[in-house]
């Protein structure tokens, strides 16, 4: 696919980067990262070469969900530093070119909310409506068969007023009802509230289950195959197709897009998006008035395999075509880590993904800790605070430990006597570290994201996916200038334990990694998780 040159904003050419607040930085001793702490981060990332930064949810909540059950959407939490700090977070961040998008949490609230405390307090409660309440089916069970991501029923019984709430999450996060005109007149003032704060966006919370069926229908049941009845507690989106994936969703993010777009400059959306398939994840997007970003979990749970990839890369490009503008992650605070899941903790690997992340069409969101290749940190049972288990069994904590800034007791993280909300492992080569040495992985990510910003076509060109031998992706980005000759860039990453030649086009290697070797004739020679690009015009 080859798109024009139409003009983008900052989210299209830039490289995003999400901060876990918790588990930046720590400015005040308490073993617990905050928003001072994200200020004083700033100067790394801007020398990284960051736009934008991601913030997980700040808001004031009681952290069943670790934020995730917001009690108060229109102020920042104390521990983070209450709104004061947000205010200097946006201006710092400003004066270095950075912008800062909020986390937006619409598809539930936390049980103490004082939305929630009215709606339970009965049946004629002025918020009643505001979530999702039903009647015990006639056996007095749940009213039907939806199912919480943590596992069991996604109903809970209310005694007191002999009615099922809806959370679709934990008990503590009853589920909103987006079909209550008030709730949406509700959001449309949190998000106007925020963007006039400074926000410069939103990734916005499982964005694909906002709106339930408004009948309640059951989901149907996955089929039986091989003669095994699949598990009902495995995630099943194909399933799913009352609980989640609504058509109705899209007017709802219609509804913000109309808001963001009316802010100059605009504000950028960003969906977490577990589509079912890519055509669907294209639907997000809308035609130009759905999100602006939307992340792809087929990319970001793919094998580490080229084969793998080059399918969903390409599957991608054509389910999104040449306007809409792929997003690419492989690191979060819910899937974990690249450097443990695609990189196996090897550097050579890491510097491949990292090279593919940056280099694709498309917007990269880096997780912190990624630019210097920190890994996943078996959290001991004593010590894990997350609610919830990732679909292999492991805990969510893994991958939400402190960042790593220097070797020393504290890892420049908190005081060095200050024990962390969360371990932070050993073995782990702090920013510091990495930093004075050309070979880091930290040098290597600042190196593509360098050339990506200094090369147009790799900012807003084109791609075309190129053949290429097994495990290898390849790629070619294009931009005509207006007036001008069309650039190009031709990128190579050999995705395999194993040495292959690649034909790819004579020029300048504008970046590659240790090993590679120009054969001549437009061949490429890469190690295993070897990578190149070459300037082709």
């Amino acid at each position: 696919m080859t798109a024009g040159s139409r003009e983008r904003a900052w989210w299209d050419e830039g490289v995003l980067y999400q901060v876990y607040v918790r588990s930046f930085r720590d400015s005040d001793g308490d073993g617990v990262g905050d928003l001072d702490g994200v200020r004083a981060g700033l100067d790394h990332l801007a020398w990284l070469g960051v736009d934008g930064i991601w913030l997980n949810p700040i808001h004031p909540s009681p952290n069943a969900d670790w934020g995730y059950d917001v009690a108060d959407y229109l102020d920042v939490a104390d521990g983070y530093g209450g709104m004061a700090a947000f205010d200097r977070l946006v201006s710092d961040a400003e004066a270095r070119g950075i912008r800062v998008v909020l986390d937006l949490v619409p598809n539930h609230t936390s049980d103490r909310h004082p939305w929630f405390l009215d709606a339970r307090s009965g049946r004629d409660a002025r918020h009643r409506d505001w979530y999702v309440w039903a009647d015990p089916a006639p056996d007095g069970g749940p009213p039907n068969n939806w199912l919480s991501v943590f596992g069991g029923s996604a109903w809970e019984f209310d005694r007191p007023s002999g009615q099922y709430y809806l959370h679709q999450f934990l008990r503590e996060q009853p589920d909103l009802n987006w079909w209550n005109d008030e709730v949406r007149e509700a959001f449309d003032g949190i998000v106007r509230f925020w963007f006039q704060r400074g926000a410069a966006g939103f990734r916005i919370d499982v964005a694909n289950a906002i709106v339930k069926d408004r009948h309640l229908r059951d989901d149907p049941f996955l089929p039986v195959q091989d003669g095994k009845v699949p598990d009902p507690r495995a995630f099943a989106p194909e399933a799913e197709i009352y609980s989640h994936h609504r058509p109705e969703v899209h007017r709802v993010l219609e509804r913000w897009r109309t808001i963001a777009d009316a802010y100059e400059p605009s504000r950028v959306l960003i969906g977490e998006t577990w589509a079912r398939d890519l055509p669907d994840l294209a639907r997000y997007y809308g035609d130009g008035d759905g999100m602006n970003l939307a992340f792809n979990f087929a990319f970001a749970t793919a094998a580490f395999d080229g084969n793998d990839l080059a399918r969903v890369i390409d599957a991608t490009e054509r389910a999104l075509g040449p306007e809409a503008w792929p997003l690419w992650t492989a690191s979060n605070h819910d899937i974990g880590r690249l450097a443990s899941r695609w990189g196996a903790g090897d550097p050579d690997r890491i510097r491949c993904a990292l090279f593919l992340l940056v280099l694709l069409r498309g917007a990269p969101v880096l997780y912190y800790g990624d630019e210097i290749g920190l890994c996943d940190v078996p959290v001991p049972p004593s010590r894990r605070r997350d609610p919830g288990n990732r679909q292999d069994g492991s805990g969510r904590d893994d991958g939400r430990t402190p960042m790593i800034w220097t070797p020393e007791p504290g890892r420049g993280f908190t005081d060095g006597d200050v024990e962390p909300w969360l371990p932070f492992g050993d073995g782990h080569v702090s920013v510091a570290e990495q930093r004075g040495d050309p070979a880091s992985v930290l040098s290597w990510c600042r190196d593509v994201i360098a050339l990506r910003r200094t090369r147009p076509e790799l900012r807003r060109g084109g791609s075309d996916l190129l053949d290429a031998p097994d495990g290898v992706v390849a790629w070619r980005r294009s931009l005509r200038q207006d007036g001008g000759p069309t650039t190009r860039t031709v990128a190579a990453a050999n995705v395999s334990p194993r040495r292959v030649a690649v034909p790819l086009v004579d020029g300048e290697a504008l970046l590659a990694t240790e090993g590679v070797r120009d054969e001549g004739a437009g061949t490429w020679s890469l190690p295993a998780w070897g990578v190149v690009a070459v300037s082709s015009g």
